[in-house]
């Protein structure tokens, strides 16, 4: 490991993120359109929202062990070939079942390269592993943001039924890193199990971890249920399919920007201060996306987006620095799990949207980050990374 980050590798590994979330980006701008096209009920988005997260998440931490223990390239391609072939032929399922099979294929993907390219980022960052995961995770993000208006400008243009053509973009990707994505470097876990690996990956800073942790599954049930449900409330209130795809955008790409800031300020004062100031003003940025009408929502959205987004490449960071070995399953712990679990809650968030309207729920949901500030205090102080 040198003390400056290997740029290419970076950008390569950047690129794997990028180009599978914009496929799993399809889904919930669109279930607008699937409401319509199958006539589902919002405790069905709800299902598929929450399977699709279940198996693009919360199975990481296993996937995330045999990134530790097998150092293959299937795992970042081969997970990368499924979500670009699978979620793309969720245009033309024919019923609710099928479309739930084509998501969680997409899903299942998804866990497959987020734990193997996570972990392979601080091998490359030097001495900037919180920019460096930032730089990663705005490829996520960003994904987010590009995905939603491609895909419903895209639908509105074609159609669902179209959608399969959408992969021709994923397939060029994926034959540039086959070329040149290298195969992960060893932990040290071969000859571990499961949980000998885990315990020997997090040894006794255990209980920072779960704190981490914690706070990353709060975030996740704000985030995820607003990218599930806003979409659909927009829709619901009046706005295109368009409109709601551009407001989900800027929700997401605010996140870009967010995440890249506070990887920076992360590696020079610390993650605690960055994770405390965005923590305690989410809500009232919640509150500003719920109020605001006419053009003011999109203000709103970027707001929340930025707020919401923002530490979520730190949690993975700050634990990857404070447990250095096992870096596949402590991301997969941290992105996966924790996001994971957030998403669990959307069934939950979808039967109750059903029951009392989509609004009062997610009112009710802005109000969970102050639990998080109360958790980010017993943080300790982490500094900026030493090479």
């Amino acid at each position: 490991m040198t003390a400056s980050a290997n740029l290419r590798m970076i950008f390569a590994l950047t690129l794997v993120h990028f180009t599978g979330d914009v496929y799993s980006a399809f889904i919930s701008p669109l279930f607008p359109a699937f409401v319509d096209k199958l006539g589902l009920s919002l405790a069905q988005v709800g299902i598929i929202a929450g399977t699709a997260r279940f198996l693009a998440f919360i199975v990481q931490p296993t996937v995330g062990y045999f990134a530790d223990r097998y150092q293959s390239r299937l795992f970042p391609l081969g997970g990368l070939a499924m979500t670009v072939i699978f979620i793309p032929f969720s245009g033309v399922a024919p019923t609710f079942w099928v479309l739930l099979l084509a998501v969680a294929l997409g899903s299942v993907g998804s866990s497959m390269y987020h734990p193997a390219v996570t972990g392979m980022v601080p091998v490359y960052a030097g001495r900037n592993a919180g920019f460096c995961m930032s730089v990663f995770n705005a490829g996520g993000t960003l994904a987010f943001a590009v995905g939603p208006v491609f895909v419903t400008a895209y639908v509105a243009r074609f159609g669902l039924s179209a959608l399969p053509w959408t992969m021709a973009f994923g397939a060029s990707v994926w034959l540039w890193l086959y070329r040149v994505l290298p195969t992960p470097e060893s932990e040290g876990l071969q000859n571990l199990g499961f949980y000998r690996a885990l315990k020997d990956a997090l040894g006794h800073v255990w209980r920072t971890i779960v704190l981490i942790w914690l706070v990353m599954v709060l975030r996740a049930v704000v985030g995820q249920s607003f990218i599930t449900f806003a979409p659909v409330l927009m829709v619901q209130e009046g706005y295109s399919l368009v409109a709601a795809g551009g407001i989900f955008a800027l929700f997401t790409a605010a996140g870009t920007f967010s995440g890249l800031l506070a990887g920076h300020l992360a590696d020079r004062i610390g993650f605690k201060p960055v994770f405390l100031a965005t923590h305690a003003l989410m809500t009232p940025a919640l509150l500003m996306m719920m109020y605001a009408r006419g053009i003011w929502i999109y203000l709103g959205a970027f707001t929340a987006g930025f707020m919401v987004l923002a530490t979520m490449p730190l949690g993975v960071a700050m634990a990857q620095q404070i447990a250095p070995r096992g870096r596949s399953m402590v991301a997969s712990l941290m992105m996966g799990l924790a996001y994971g679990l957030g998403g669990l809650f959307t069934p939950v968030a979808g039967a109750f949207a059903d029951a009392f309207g989509v609004r009062p729920v997610l009112l009710a949901i802005s109000f969970v980050p102050p639990l998080t500030v109360a958790l980010i205090l017993l943080f300790p102080r982490v500094g900026p990374r030493r090479v």
